[in-house]
């Protein structure tokens, strides 16, 4: 199974429109990020983890050109802005994509991108199948491959993670339920996310997981190798802070491309 960060960043990505922070300007290739996605080749089949506003250079620049399945984590645009640029795949492949959510995601989309799931939509639109997730309590069948949805918690929003095979991929989680953390022992790789190194001792965040939150839920997990991804300008500069990370535990970075 190959595994492609298209990209590693948050919700603005790296460099952010305007700041003058030492990150933003940074001229090491690791330190620009993305909107969070990853791309799963699995028997020749293509899976999407998230298709935010960054989608279509993502896909020209990893030189993808087909998808047969998108799982959706949640709602937010950083994760779904992107949806109406799968339609040079949709040419390209002559079928639908499958796409696979809870159902208040499904129906988010359903509202925003209202003409792709219209029943009178033209022939120019994306063309997707959608899939609720709500009643999957162990797996769901995806092209022959057997897909664990993991459920987490983002702020007071429930959302979903993805385990296929022996590596899952978590991002923007702020709890994980003990429920989940048994689903994900004795896996090899794991994906999850963070979002800055400290936090002032005044500052309270509900939401993603700070750097030492994340080592705890690591270390209960104890995955063979761990990969920091959702990564906002203020955790620092990648090369700093990789040398700063527990063995076995990694930055990734946009373009990266592991293998489990």
């Amino acid at each position: 199974m190959k595994i492609t960060f298209l990209g590693t960043g948050t919700s603005q990505g790296i460099p952010v429109i305007g700041s003058k922070h030492p990150v933003c300007l940074s001229k090491n290739s690791k330190d620009k990020r993305l909107r969070c996605s990853v791309l799963i080749e699995k028997d020749q089949k293509n899976f999407l983890i998230d298709c935010g506003p960054d989608f279509r250079y993502q896909m020209l620049r990893s030189n993808y050109e087909k998808l047969n399945a998108i799982f959706m984590t949640h709602e937010h645009q950083d994760h779904i802005g992107g949806l109406d640029d799968i339609r040079p795949i949709n040419f390209n492949m002559n079928t639908p994509i499958s796409i696979y959510g809870l159902r208040r995601v499904i129906e988010n989309l359903k509202k925003r991108f209202f003409y792709i799931f219209s029943e009178n939509k033209k022939s120019n639109v994306s063309k997707i199948f959608s899939h609720e997730l709500d009643n999957y309590k162990d797996f769901f069948l995806v092209e022959n491959s057997k897909i664990f949805p993991l459920f987490i918690w983002h702020g007071h929003l429930p959302i979903l993670g993805f385990r296929i095979g022996n590596f899952a991929y978590i991002t923007d989680a702020s709890t994980i339920p003990i429920q989940t953390i048994q689903q994900l022992k004795g896996i090899n790789v794991l994906v999850l996310n963070v979002l800055r190194n400290i936090l002032k001792k005044a500052e309270k965040n509900p939401f993603p997981f700070m750097l030492s939150d994340t080592l705890n839920i690591i270390q209960k997990i104890s995955p063979k190798k761990t990969y920091l991804t959702h990564i906002s300008h203020t955790f620092g500069f990648h090369e700093e802070i990789e040398t700063q990370l527990p063995n076995n535990v990694y930055l990734a970075y946009d373009e990266l491309i592991i293998y489990e």
